[in-house]
């Protein structure tokens, strides 16, 4: 046999509407005579870092990436690892990223990093350097390794 409160709610509700239409409610702060937590109360967020690599071997045109690693050194080594894995024989890192987005833009005669916080602007930064100083530029590769929230 469960207790009831006034109007028959349940312990923590109070009676809510009128004779045709009752219902109970939650007594705010569960009846505990405090209010409800705001967002002072709750603790506050903790992001873990996210990296991202781009390797290349330009001799070759190879290109081998990484995203959303723990740390710079484990996104460096896989981007350099994806680079040989697809037949590049001098990959070289260019560009290494934390917590943003990177683009990489291939003109005739050159190659071009972008890199942001948002991907459209790391992909228009690459183009905009790109189109400056060459011609025919393609965005060849663009990523983001965005932080983790763990709490």
């Amino acid at each position: 046999m469960s207790a009831h409160a006034e109007g028959n709610c349940p312990s923590g509700y109070y009676p809510i509407g009128g004779a045709a239409t009752a219902a109970c409610a939650p007594i705010p702060g569960g009846g505990s005579g405090y209010g409800q937590p705001t967002a002072q109360d709750l603790p506050a967020p903790v992001w873990e870092d996210r990296w991202g690599a781009i390797a290349f071997d330009g001799p070759k045109g190879i290109l081998g990436a990484a995203d959303g690693r723990r740390s710079e050194q484990a996104a460096k080594s896989a981007a350099l690892i994806d680079c040989y894995a697809k037949g590049g024989g001098v990959c070289q890192s260019e560009l290494i990223y934390r917590n943003g987005c990177a683009a990489f833009t291939i003109g005739d005669r050159n190659y071009y990093r972008g890199s942001s916080a948002i991907l459209h602007q790391a992909v228009a930064e690459g183009l905009k350097l790109c189109n400056e100083k060459d011609k025919n530029c393609e965005t060849y590769y663009s990523a983001c390794s965005l932080p983790i929230r763990i709490r």
